[in-house]
This record gives structure tokens, C-alpha cells and sequence, in this order.
């Protein structure tokens, strides 16, 4: 992953640093500390020992070697003009930095750089014994530019401390060459802005002990992103060591810990003598000797808590300033050892993709024209990962197009092999029912929501919030902000694989059945697929026949028909009633067969189906194990409640043809969920009073004139977290309301007959969210105070004209909406106080000015002022807003913008029309 501008062509240096000096003067004392200092910290230096006896020529390897060294160290000392050999070798050292991008250090030891620069002194003397006329000339020009250059003069640095100056000296040879590598390293795209991201979490500045993780998929790059920060940083310790693959090592071999132990003690101590009797004792030694000394210590690819307790036991074991950088595709690992910080490396950019493709493939930073097309079909099968992208471009660097196109045909068929190894390690390393769950995610479930998966799940047996979680931490599935389950393609395509791979051309012998053709195929020829145990079907392109026949799969537990309508009326005459989930919207018979037997189904969801009731006239069946029932949009007319006995969520929306729903005492006792939004026929919810564990209610547009009685005689400790009442017809909330301790979230929306708010509804103090959307409410209490909790408050379309000043003090609102509030005139001054406030619509009031205050939220990212057409100005510190991303004016009579929104480099302002070039306008 280096930027993808085309990089200059750099020499390659056989030498990182050439030490030039005089011997008799340093060999055994400064230069011999430097010299071990240097290669101790891994630059190559060349030190020559064996001069040749004095009035002997420089001999051209000792030239060559000069040339092929990238810096220079000139030690000069009182003698060192005095050799002939060593002035030589200054006057090719200059030769060679003048003509070259190579650069000289001077370190001045016993002697005033002046004396070296104009001849004098000691230098003078040596001169003057010179007998070689003719070089004179070029030794004195060679002395005084290197005097000129910047370097160390021992005596007036670190106060003459030998040790310290050459550890200075190394720093900064260590500095250059990493600046030097950064940029010339053409195997590394796009490494700069994640290099950055990690450094500084790492503030190597900081006199503490540091650990971080790097978290993520097999082969998208940790090692790489590691071995980087490792060469940027290194020569800022006293002792470094990048352990490799501890994963591997530490299974693989009997004595795995404790010979990485032994690496480690002897690369971070210098010692290759240390030899250990056992991992315990390892650690014993590692925490004794390590705490006197700053390290760097990389731990590459962990994957298990005992190998970090082995190699990196604590922040004890280290000497202050120490920085311990893991990388793993578990995040639990990093969490049980509590590192500081953990950093999820992210995958390539489709830019830096194609970039790190074309150097493998063409050995350039852009595709040739011909296989520019194919190139971006690469990139796109590789979706990002660095492994797949290398080992494409190497495989596919010299083909013709012909072979380009054939290779790619053959990936969709058959995977890349080295990247499933790769990936395959994190799955083997599963328990027996997270791969169930993973193969499950990888065959039938990416793309659903989280809470859709999770009740799949569940409904098949397991522990889905655990497991997902697990997964999610080994870096296996991804859930996005917006809770839909994802995983990358390979790793899909990895999960698949291990269902086809025992019997490829045999998809009736497959645990899973996912692929349209294979299982039309199967259910056409009457075929038994025995060994299915989960199966998604899609009738959208379907070309098979109408009576499809599930009954003969016994094994089956989760069904899946994707519909989009009820055509196939012939189809689901019979399910297997090994059946756990069973989802089928648009499903086309009126109840379900009269043959399944569906003690085991634990999930039952058809919405939009033609079910008027669950069984025919026929015996009903108990299902005691259904918890998760949804019958949704459908036709359904009765149904028996009791027939449920542990029902945990219930979905009746929009069965606007439901008369009856039979609730019998102590029935519905474990029901957490129950939506009965747009259920217009129906009317009797006494029952709901007995719902002991209910959490979520839906009573929406019913339109109900009272209040219903749903509260028990328990109310004080009543768990209805959500209740939803839009679109009623009551003009008054009861007293009792109050009640409600636990309410988090009140929905009264489009309630347009209600005028006010009763006070014990202020008694929420666990409120988060309070929708009053359209109700004709003209008055909102100073009590709203005491709604301590609430972050989101909707009073758009009511009739509120003042808003009360306590509204300020809502310490954690987050957004506040007062749209349509067309009588709205004036907002409180004090609304700077709201520090939590990160949206404010305001559109379509009348309001005529915004308050100073409001420049005080230092969290508002959105401020919405479209159509308030009374509003002619804003407050000239809006620049203060550093948060503020979006601003709408549309519709206003502001004709000029606060001079200081121009600091607001990424603020997007919508209709805005002026000729003020000063105003910057996005």
C-alpha cells in the first residue's frame, strides 16, 4: 500500500554510510561505539580497518565503496590530516556528494571545525609535512567544504557526552533512511493516510507504555501497514524486534512460545547467547530484563490470549516510552489484554487498487490502455484486498487478452486458491456453531438487518448475538451504522466454498442451498436433497414448476421464498416439519397445510400473504415453540393467541380485516413486541393491561377516541419501553401515563385533536424521544425541565408560538425539530446552553432573528432556515459553528452571510444567491 504518483527512479546504495577517519585517533574509542550503535540499529555501514602502510596509493575498491554508500560520516580528529589516505578519500567523499544526491556528516572530535576549515593548527602542521604538492590544493578544498557542511561538533554538543552524540548521530541517519525508504518502496500504495491514522494513536513523544492493535481481514494488509510504521519508527528505540507470524509459529512447533521468546529477548537485549528452559521462565527473564530498556516490538498475526501473555505479558514488563504494536483478526484478543487502542485496517480504495494491480501487472501506476477495462473487472472481483490485487497482477503480468479474459472466467467458478487459505484460517479456528453461523451469513443472510439475522438465527438454534459478535471481532462480518450485516466478498465467496468444495457438481448433497439454477434443478427432478438444511428461494425468474414440493426435505430448518406476489398458489402445499424459520412473504394459500406438524418452528413471518387464519377447520395446533410470529399486511381475520404460549414478538400491521384476537387470561406472558398499527376492525386491547413483559407497543392510526387501558395494576413497574399512538383521535392523554417509568421513546404524531399534554407526562425521566408531529398543541410546560434524558424532540406542525426558556436546559438533546411551526416567532436566547444540539430545523417558521447564543453550540452540524421568510440576518459568529456542515437559506430575505462562516471550509450552504465574492459559498 506508497502514494500512486509515479516515483522517481532512486540509486540503489550498497552501503547505507561510509565512515571515514583517521584510526590511530578513534578506532577503538568514538568511531568503534559509532560504528556498533549503527549496526545495532540496522544501517550498513562500511568501516575499512585495514589501511594500507602509509605513501601507498587508495585502492579502487575502497573508491568503489565510497561511491556505493549513501551518507557519509567524517571523523575529523588532530591526525587526520596528516594521512594522505584519508584526505583522498575526503576528496572523493566531496566528489561524490556534489555530484549525487549523497550527503556528508561532519562530526568534529578533538579539534575546532575552524582549524579544519582554514588550515590551521594541528591541520597546519600536517600540511606541512605533506610532500605530494599537486593534491594539496584539492585536500585544502576538500577540508574547508566539509567544514562548511552541518554536523557535530563534539565539544559543544551534549555537553562532550560520547554516548549521547552518538546516539544523536544515529537518529538522525536513522531518520533520513526511513524518509528514503518511505519513498521509494513501490510494493506499498496508499499507506500514507493509514500509517498516519496509527501514529497517532502510538505518540511516541510520550514518556508511558504503549500498546495498540491492528485488526482486520487475512490478506488486507496489517503486516504490511506493521512492518511499515516498524521501519518508520524503529530508530527511535534502543532495541527493536518485528516478530513474525506468531500464529503459526506457536502452533506448529512443540516449544513455539518459547523460542519466539527467545527471539525477542535476544534481538531487543543484542544477545544471541540467551537460550530458555521453558515459557515460564521466559517470562520471568522478559519482565526482568526488558523494563531498563525503550523497545519496539512488533507481534505479528495473534490470534490467541496466551501467546500475548507469553510475549507481551503487561505494560510492567516494559521500560517507559516502550510501544508494542499487535496485529490480529480478533479483536477480542486486543480486548482481553487491554491494549490502548485498536485500529481496523481498511482495504484499498478502487484508485489505490488500481494502482498496486498495474505495478504487478504492467509495472507501471496506471493500466495500458488495451487492459484498462479487464484491469477495473480485477480490481473489482478483489473488492479491495491487497493479497488478491498481488497475486492477480503477478499471475496475470505478460498475458494476452484472450488469457486475461479466460482467467477471469475461471475466478467466477473457481476461487482464487491462495486467497481462501489465507482467509480460511480465521474460520478454522471457530467454535463448531460460530461456523454454523458463519455459513449460515455467508450462504443466506448478507445484506439482512442485524435484528432480522439475529432472529434467523435464533429461531435455528443459536446464540446469534454472541456469535455474530464473535464473528465480527475475528474480522469475518462487518456491521455497518445503519445495522445490516455484511461481509467482504471473499470472505462470502470463502463461506460458500466450504459448502461446495466435499461435493462440487452434487448441490443435493450441500448443507445450503443459495444458487437459483441449483435449486430449480432440484425441486424440478423431484430430487431429495437430504442433507439441506437451509434454503432461500427466489420465484422473481423463476422456470420450474408450480407444485414445488419442500415436504421431502426432512433435514430443512430454515426456509426462505422470495416472492413478489401469490401466483404460485400450488407451490407450499406441504413443509418438512423439521422447520425452525420459515419466511415467505406473498405466501399464496389462506392457511397453513393441515400435514405440517410444526412443533419445531420458532419463527413464522408471512406478511402480505392470503392467510385468513393459521389452520384450517381442522384440530389447531399448540406451537410451543413459535416466539416470532408476523403476519403483516395480510388477510388475516381471527386468530387464536393461546395456540402461542411463549410468543415473543407479534406483527398484526396492516391486517385491516382482523375481528378477533383471542387472548386468553395468562396467555402472551413472554410477548416483548406487539404491532398493531393500521388494525382498523379491531378494537378490544383490555388484554394488553396483562402483558407483564411487553416492551413495544404499536397502537397507531386505530383511531381510537379514549385512551386505551393499558396499564396494570403494577404501572409503577410496567417495562413498555416504545409506545407508538400516531394518528388517533383522542383529545387528552390520562394522568396515568405517567406512570410509564421505563418509556424511552412516545409517539404521538398526527394525534390532531390533541391540545395539551398532561403534567405527569413530564415524569418520563427516561425519555429519549418525544414525536408531536401535527398535533394542534399551543403550549408546551416549563416542565418539559424534567424530561432529563431526552435527545430528540419533534414539535413540527404543532401550534406552539413560545417556546419555554427550560427547553435550554435539555442537557443531552441532539436534535430538535420545530418545522411547520408556523406561528413560531422567537426562539429562547438562551439556546446556547443546549451543548449537546446537533441538528435544528427551523423551516417554515416565522421567526425574525436566530439568537447570538446559538453560535455557542459548538456540536450543531445542521441548521435548517429554509422558508422561515421573516428571517433577514444571522448572527455574525455563525463562524464559531465548527461542527456546522450544512446550512439552508433558502427562501429567506438574507441578503448577506457573517463574513466569519468563510472558516467553515467543509460547510455546504443551499440557497444562497449573492454577488459578495468575500463570502466563501460551497
Amino acid at each position: 500500500m506508497a502514494t500512486c504518483s509515479t516515483l522517481s527512479i532512486q540509486k540503489s546504495y550498497k552501503y547505507d554510510v561510509f565512515l571515514s577517519f583517521r584510526g590511530e585517533d578513534t578506532r577503538k574509542k568514538f568511531v568503534d561505539h559509532l560504528y556498533f550503535a549503527l549496526q545495532r540499529q540496522g544501517v550498513h555501514t562500511y568501516k575499512d580497518d585495514e589501511r594500507l602502510e602509509e605513501g601507498k596509493r587508495i585502492n579502487d575498491e575502497l573508491l568503489k565503496s565510497i561511491e556505493e554508500s549513501k551518507f557519509y560520516i567524517i571523523v575529523f580528529s588532530k591526525n587526520y590530516a596528516s594521512s594522505s589516505w584519508c584526505l583522498d578519500e575526503l576528496v572523493k567523499i566531496m566528489e561524490c556528494q556534489k555530484a549525487t544526491l549523497q550527503i556528508a556528516y561532519p562530526v568534529f572530535y578533538d579539534v575546532d571545525p575552524s582549524e579544519i576549515r582554514k588550515q590551521l593548527g594541528s591541520v597546519a602542521e600536517a600540511f606541512a609535512r605533506h610532500k605530494n604538492k599537486e593534491k594539496i590544493w584539492k585536500w585544502r578544498e576538500a577540508l574547508e567544504e566539509a567544514a562548511n557542511l552541518v554536523g557535530w561538533d563534539l565539544r559543544n554538543t551534549a555537553d562532550g557526552h560520547e554516548a549521547k552524540v552518538v546516539n544523536k548521530i544515529v537518529e538522525k541517519i536513522s531518520l533520513e533512511l526511513r524518509f528514503i525508504s518511505s519513498n521509494v518502496d513501490e510494493n506499498l500504495i496508499g499507506m500514507e493516510s493509514r500509517i498516519k491514522d496509527i501514529m497517532s494513536s502510538l505518540e511516541t513523544g510520550v514518556e508511558d507504555v504503549g500498546m495498540i492493535g491492528i485488526k482486520g481481514i487475512g490478506g488486507g494488509g496489517k503486516t504490511t501497514l506493521a512492518r511499515a510504521i516498524f521501519d518508520k519508527i524503529s530508530f527511535q528505540f534502543e532495541g527493536k524486534c518485528f516478530v513474525e507470524n506468531v500464529r503459526e509459529v506457536s502452533k506448529t512447533s512443540l516449544f513455539g512460545l518459547r523460542l519466539l521468546q527467545e527471539q525477542i529477548l535476544c534481538n531487543l537485549l543484542n544477545d544471541k547467547t540467551i537460550t530458555l528452559r521453558s515459557v515460564h521462565e521466559g517470562k520471568s527473564i522478559m519482565k526482568k530484563m526488558l523494563c531498563g530498556k525503550k523497545v519496539l516490538l512488533v507481534l505479528d498475526d495473534v490470534d490467541h490470549l496466551d501467546q500475548l501473555d507469553a510475549l507481551a505479558g503487561g505494560i510492567n514488563w516494559f521500560k517507559p516510552g516502550s510501544r508494542v504494536i499487535i496485529t490480529t483478526r480478533d479483536e477480542q484478543v486486543l480486548i482481553a489484554h487491554r491494549v490502548n487502542s485498536v485500529h481496523d485496517v481498511s482495504l484499498l480504495s478502487d484508485e489505490e487498487a488500481i494502482c498496486l494491480f498495474s505495478r504487478y501487472a504492467f509495472g507501471r501506476d496506471i493500466p495500458i490502455q488495451t487492459y484498462k477495462a479487464l484491469s477495473l473487472e480485477v480490481v473489482h472481483y478483489a473488492a479491495g484486498l491487497p493479497l488478491t490485487i498481488r497475486v492477480l497482477g503477478s499471475f496475470l503480468c505478460g498475458k494476452n487478452e484472450l488469457e486475461w479474459e479466460d482467467a477471469l472466467e475461471r475466478l467466477k467458478r473457481i476461487p482464487l486458491k491462495e486467497t481462501l487459505e489465507k482467509l480460511e484460517l480465521s474460520y478454522t479456528g471457530l467454535e463448531d456453531d460460530y461456523k454454523e453461523i458463519f455459513i449460515d451469513v455467508a450462504c443466506l443472510l448478507k445484506g439482512w438487518m442485524i435484528d432480522d439475522a439475529i432472529r434467523a438465527l435464533e429461531s435455528c438454534g443459536f446464540h446469534a448475538k454472541n456469535g455474530l459478535r464473535v464473528l465480527e471481532q475475528k474480522s469475518l462480518i462487518t456491521i455497518s451504522r445503519d445495522k445490516v450485516l455484511s461481509m467482504h466478498d471473499h470472505i462470502e465467496e470463502m463461506g460458500r466454498n466450504i459448502v461446495r468444495c466435499s461435493h462440487p457438481d452434487e448441490p443435493i448433497r450441500h448443507s445450503r442451498l443459495w444458487i437459483q439454477k441449483e435449486i430449480e434443478d432440484v425441486l424440478a427432478h423431484d430430487l431429495v436433497p437430504e442433507a439441506t438444511r437451509a434454503l432461500t428461494i427466489n420465484t422473481f425468474s423463476w422456470h420450474g414448476k408450480e407444485n414445488i414440493c419442500f415436504g421431502n426435505m426432512k433435514k430443512l430448518r430454515f426456509l426462505r421464498v422470495v416472492c413478489e406476489n401469490d401466483t404460485l398458489y400450488e407451490v407450499g402445499r406441504e413443509f418438512p416439519n423439521a422447520l425452525r424459520y420459515l419466511n415467505w412473504q406473498f405466501y399464496p394459500r389462506c392457511c397453513l397445510p393441515e400435514s405440517f406438524q410444526a412443533n419445531n418452528l420458532v419463527a413464522l413471518e408471512m406478511s402480505y400473504s392470503r392467510i385468513k387464519q393459521l389452520w384450517g377447520d381442522g384440530e389447531a395446533k399448540v406451537l410451543n415453540n413459535l416466539r416470532f410470529l408476523d403476519l403483516s399486511y395480510s388477510d388475516l381475520m381471527t386468530l387464536d393467541c393461546g395456540l402461542f404460549p411463549n410468543l415473543e414478538t407479534l406483527n398484526l400491521e396492516y391486517c385491516c380485516c382482523l375481528v378477533e384476537l383471542h387472548v386468553p387470561f395468562g396467555c402472551l406472558r413472554k410477548l416483548v413486541y406487539l404491532d398493531l398499527n393500521r388494525c382498523w376492525g379491531f378494537k378490544s386491547l383490555s388484554f394488553i393491561k396483562h402483558l407483564e413483559s411487553l416492551q413495544v407497543l404499536d397502537l397507531s392510526y386505530l383511531y381510537l377516541t379514549e385512551f386505551p387501558d393499558i396499564l396494570s395494576e403494577h404501572s409503577t413497574n410496567y417495562s413498555l419501553l416504545e409506545l407508538k399512538f400516531s394518528g388517533s383521535k383522542i383529545e387528552e392523554l390520562p394522568s396515568s401515563i405517567g406512570n410509564l417509568q421505563k418509556l424511552v421513546s412516545l409517539d404521538l404524531s398526527w394525534c390532531e385533536s390533541l391540545k395539551t399534554l398532561p403534567e405527569s407526562i413530564f415524569c418520563l425521566t427516561s425519555l429519549k424521544r418525544l414525536n408531536l408531529v401535527n398535533c394542534v398543541i399551543e403550549e408546551l410546560s416549563e416542565d418539559i425541565i424534567h424530561l432529563e434524558s431526552l435527545e430528540w424532540l419533534n414539535l413540527g406542525g404543532t401550534c406552539v408560538k413560545h417556546l419555554p426558556n427550560s427547553i435550554c436546559m435539555l442537557k443531552h438533546l441532539k436534535t430538535l425539530l420545530l418545522a411547520r411551526c408556523k406561528v413560531l416567532e422567537k426562539l429562547p436566547e438562551d439556546l446556547g446552553l443546549l451543548e449537546s444540539l446537533e441538528k435544528l430545523n427551523l423551516a417554515y417558521c416565522k421567526i425574525r432573528d436566530v439568537p447570538s447564543s446559538i453560535c455557542k453550540l459548538k456540536h450543531l452540524s445542521k441548521l435548517d432556515l429554509c422558508n422561515c421568510d421573516q428571517l433577514e440576518k444571522l448572527p455574525e459568529k455563525l463562524g464559531d459553528l465548527n461542527c456546522l456542515k450544512v446550512l439552508n437559506v433558502e427562501g429567506t430575505c438574507i441578503s448577506h452571510l457573517p463574513h466569519s462562516i468563510s472558516l467553515l471550509k467543509g460547510l455546504k450552504i443551499i440557497g444562497f444567491k449573492s454577488e459578495d465574492s468575500s463570502i466563501l459559498v460551497k
